[in-house]
């Protein structure tokens, strides 16, 4: 093991583990740890505990976007809001104990305007 390598956070067996479901989602996810970061923390908190918890701020969406299509499964698309008052979104599935980030939007996405 290499000197300085990163410790990443240990996970319970009770709690989901996150994966990137696209690139730009990856990218998403980098430019709010950039901007948002310590709500981005709390973030990763939630939907690594209770991703599927209806509250104000994560939800499944609604109508033609509340359905994603990953290899011919159909999964209930969230959403979730990583700040009360901001424009930040994070789309997402959750498939057995896995949360799929489909797309990180750094601004309200025009779809559900």
């Amino acid at each position: 093991m290499a000197r300085d390598q990163k410790v990443e956070r240990p996970t319970k067996k009770s709690e989901y583990e996150i994966r990137f479901a696209s690139t730009s989602a990856q990218r998403g996810w980098t430019d709010l740890r950039a901007t948002i970061r310590g709500p981005l923390a709390d973030a990763w908190d939630f939907l690594t505990r209770t991703p599927l918890a209806h509250t104000p701020t994560n939800y499944p969406l609604q109508g033609a976007l509340g359905v994603v299509t990953r290899d011919g499964i159909s999964h209930t698309r969230w959403q979730h809001k990583p700040t009360a008052g901001g424009d930040a979104r994070i789309w997402f599935y959750v498939e057995g104990q896995i949360v799929h980030l489909e797309q990180v939007h750094t601004r309200h996405p025009n779809a559900t305007k």
